[in-house]
């Protein structure tokens, strides 16, 4: 496996609740991140994925150093980007770009896309001298399928597709390591999004990449990522290659999610089994004790509420090596088929 780029140890952030104007006093916190482990490997995808409101945005932010962490490490090359300022944070910032979830308000509209794709050089003018710019920005929107005459267009006079292209062109500007996606098509049309999927992963052979991919549709996270990660409130509670997470799943949830993803073969639909959770997701301010899933796990004993499972291979596949031994976090974690394997669903077809 290729060397780590990215290492996440103990990632919390907090959100302070206070009451009173002039003597604020804390009454509480919004738990969005709550001990987030993982790490991304020189070349690889790792999808997150979860309900809204997991923390999955807020992962992405810390990556890129848009929020600060209240506790836990984020090291970039074995360096923790979290101690850094200055110049030395500048310099990672560099190799660690975003891609925006709303290619509508991520892009300025009083700028032109030449101002907007060139405006990391005006920040990093070591990456391409002045008289160059021009030249590198058009190359860029050629890279992204644009065309590099409309580099003095503004955002208004694209359609969503092509304004998350120009948001794309945008992240690989500086040329990064790491792009942190968080969720880039979930505001574009069916159609669109295979088109920016695709491009995305073209761009990642072409540019050595590694991606943060994070996204609600689990089908599309299955075919761009190496790895994925389920988040809930707060914490991964699986993680392991896609084959494992979509195939094998051991956690009650992951199970869950998998079985609301759509089948659109009607026969190969009939196969699918499918899991209604009762009650609503718990509020992060106030997470359930023990493992913060049992309110609405069907497999909730007395030791969910007593005990924080860790993230680790179950007990019982440790010494069953196969694609059911990844990590999860479930005192009661076992294998369970609820989405027709891909043979059986071409076959219905």
């Amino acid at each position: 496996m290729a060397e780590p780029i990215l290492e996440i140890s103990g990632l919390v952030k907090h959100y302070p609740l206070t009451t009173g104007i002039l003597f604020k006093k804390q009454v509480g916190a919004v738990k969005a991140v709550d001990g987030v482990d993982f790490t991304l490997h020189r070349g690889e995808t790792l999808g997150i994925v979860g309900e809204s409101g997991c923390g999955k945005s807020t992962v992405a932010k810390m990556l890129v150093n848009l929020e600060r962490p209240t506790a836990g490490s984020i090291r970039y090359k074995g360096e923790d980007i979290g101690r850094l300022s200055g110049r030395a944070l500048k310099a990672v910032r560099r190799n660690i770009q975003m891609v925006f979830q709303d290619p509508y308000t991520s892009l300025n509209p009083r700028m032109t896309v030449g101002d907007i794709v060139g405006e990391p050089y005006d920040i990093h003018p070591e990456v391409a001298p002045k008289g160059d710019r021009r030249r590198k920005v058009q190359e860029l929107l050629d890279v992204v399928g644009l065309n590099p005459e409309y580099i003095n267009r503004y955002p208004h006079q694209f359609s969503g597709g092509q304004r998350q292209r120009i948001g794309i062109a945008r992240g690989l500007a500086l040329r990064p390591e790491v792009i942190v996606a968080d969720e880039p098509v979930s505001a574009l049309d069916v159609s669109v999004q295979a088109q920016v999927i695709n491009l995305m992963a073209s761009l990642q052979d072409e540019f050595d990449l590694s991606y943060v991919f994070i996204a609600h549709d689990l089908s599309i996270v299955r075919h761009i990522s190496d790895r994925v990660g389920v988040m809930y409130l707060g914490r991964i509670v699986e993680i392991g290659k896609d084959a494992e997470i979509y195939d094998h799943p051991t956690h009650p949830y992951t199970q869950a999610l998998l079985s609301a993803v759509p089948v659109p073969d009607p026969e190969a639909r009939e196969h699918r089994e499918r899991i209604i959770l009762a009650g609503d997701v718990p509020s992060p301010t106030d997470i359930p004790s023990g493992c913060r899933f049992r309110t609405r796990c069907w497999k909730a004993r007395e030791r969910c509420a007593a005990e924080v499972p860790a993230l680790a291979v179950p007990a019982g596949f440790r010494h069953a090596p196969g694609a059911a031994a990844h990590d999860s976090a479930c005192h009661f974690a076992e294998e369970r088929q609820v989405v027709p394997p891909d043979d059986q669903t071409e076959g219905a077809a």
